[in-house]
């Protein structure tokens, strides 16, 4: 099969970007591109280092188009990167090229009351969003662990899911409109302040979750909802991962409530998680926590909710209910939910971070394999995720540093990803492909649909410039400059 071979960042094409973009709008410095060559997934997991020959920062659609077009021209691969907190080394440049980092188009441009929008640059931190929203008395509905410090230009790009599903749904369910620049540089719109839209292709949703590599997003409209006045947190400790996922689909068919959160903590991942913070929690020897969010208007009917729940966790083998109604140990509650991750990667010197999504049914046997494959391998486990959707992340932990690890990983993933995909489940349920998960993707894919994909791929991005090597392999891979 042939491979693109792409054009090399010269001294000349550093010269021509920075006419076009301006001389401090472009950087070739080792250290800089080194840091922006990178996102959370740890360089260990990859073959090789994978740095880019240029980092570029656009301040404008206007800047996005002309470099696209000039990259498209020239057969420069472009990586686009938020603000590099992925999990799937979405924003890793595979080929080399452009690195194209949006933290200098950070605006929120309107805030629409009457239509209940917001409209951004992808530059945006997550949690401004909010914030900015809340401030009117309106809800940003996206949540994910990373808000503090995430883009959304890459909530976008991946599809970022968070703590909020289960009522909400992931950004893209709260995305109305993107203004995209297309590979050859074309700037095009897609969607609008509708809130139905029957014609034509959807190209909008099309784009959300597609890592970059159909187009580069440069302005988003998102969905806003009126902000509940009323929040509480239970969190419920239950004497096993058994009955803590057996009781969670019941608070919606039996409790007849729709949490905005249902979260899942084994003992593994309360220990990190006090270990990291410096703190304890409430039963932390408990076999598992559901963290359990709702929200309301009405403090009557959300005591009742509260108290309906409260009698089925004790009717199926709840050890307590401890209820969070204020703002200082929601805080501290909802730290320990989103330290985790960055707790494993400080206690661990080797680890995989996994994104599973299976049918809640299912969510049993996926920890149930997970557990005999870690005990097969010789590795720890802590799982915690998303349990009203389905979305567990799997954390691979070895405990410490030893030959052949890589191996064993590559060997306990194939397993377990098989494993995932015969119950019904798939590799990410928010964290994206990227470089990561590409190589696996044929394990929950045929043929077909990965064909549909680069047919997809090519009819955006012809010559394959935008984001290559990532989700799988397209018609011809690309590949690295020498």
């Amino acid at each position: 099969m042939n491979q693109t071979v792409y054009s090399l960042v010269t001294e000349g094409v550093v010269k021509d970007l920075q006419a076009l973009l301006g001389p401090s709008a472009v950087t070739v410095d080792r250290e800089k591109r080194a840091a922006y060559s990178k996102d959370e997934v740890p360089s260990f997991a990859f073959d090789r280092e994978y740095l880019a020959e240029a980092v570029v920062f656009p301040r404008s659609t206007e800047d996005v188009s002309a470099l696209m077009k000039y990259a498209n021209d020239h057969l420069l691969p472009v990586t686009p990167r938020g603000a590099g907190t992925g999990l799937s080394g979405g924003a890793v440049p595979f080929a080399g090229g452009i690195v194209l980092s949006f933290e200098k188009m950070g605006r929120i441009l309107e805030l629409d009351r009457q239509n209940l929008t917001i409209t951004v640059e992808p530059g945006v931190v997550t949690a401004e969003i909010t914030k900015a929203a809340a401030r009117e008395g309106l809800l940003y509905a996206g949540d994910p662990c990373s808000g503090d410090a995430s883009y959304i230009g890459g909530n976008v790009a991946e599809n970022a899911g968070g703590n909020k599903v289960v009522k909400y749904g992931t950004t893209g369910n709260s995305v109305l409109a993107l203004e995209a620049v297309l590979a050859d540089g074309t700037v095009m719109e897609f969607g609008g302040k509708r809130r139905k839209d029957a014609t034509g292709y959807d190209f909008a949703h099309l784009i959300v979750g597609s890592e970059g590599t159909l187009a580069v997003v440069t302005k988003i409209t998102l969905k806003l909802l009126p902000l509940p006045e009323r929040v509480v947190d239970l969190l419920i400790p239950f004497p096993d991962v058994a009955s803590a996922i057996d009781f969670a689909p019941r608070i919606q068919s039996e409790g007849k409530v729709i949490p905005s959160s249902l979260e899942f903590l084994d003992r593994k991942s309360i220990r990190l998680a006090e270990r990291f913070l410096n703190t304890s929690l409430p039963c932390d020897d408990a076999g598992a926590h559901l963290i359990v969010q709702l929200e309301g208007n009405d403090p009557e009917v959300l005591a009742d909710e509260m108290e309906r729940i409260g009698d089925l966790c004790f009717a199926h083998g709840a050890i307590e209910v401890f209820v969070a109604d204020n703002r200082t140990t929601r805080d501290k509650l909802w730290k320990a939910r989103k330290c985790l991750a960055e707790a494993i990667m400080a206690f661990y010197p080797k680890y995989s971070l996994e994104d599973l999504v299976v049918p809640t049914s299912e969510i049993p046997k996926l920890l149930e394999e997970t557990t005999r494959l870690c005990r097969k391998y010789g590795l720890e486990e802590a799982n915690f995720g998303h349990v009203g959707d389905g979305n567990m992340h799997v954390n691979l932990l070895f405990p410490e540093e030893r030959p052949g690890w890589h191996e064993d990983l590559e060997e306990l993933l194939g397993e377990l990803y098989d494993f995932t995909a015969k119950i019904g489940g798939t590799l990410s349920g928010e964290h994206g492909i990227g470089l990561k998960r590409q190589k696996y993707m044929c394990r929950v894919m045929d043929g077909a649909q990965m064909e549909l994909i680069r047919r997809v791929k090519a009819a955006f991005d012809p010559k394959n410039i935008l984001n290559p090597g990532k989700i799988i392999n397209c018609p011809d891979g690309g590949n690295p400059p020498v």
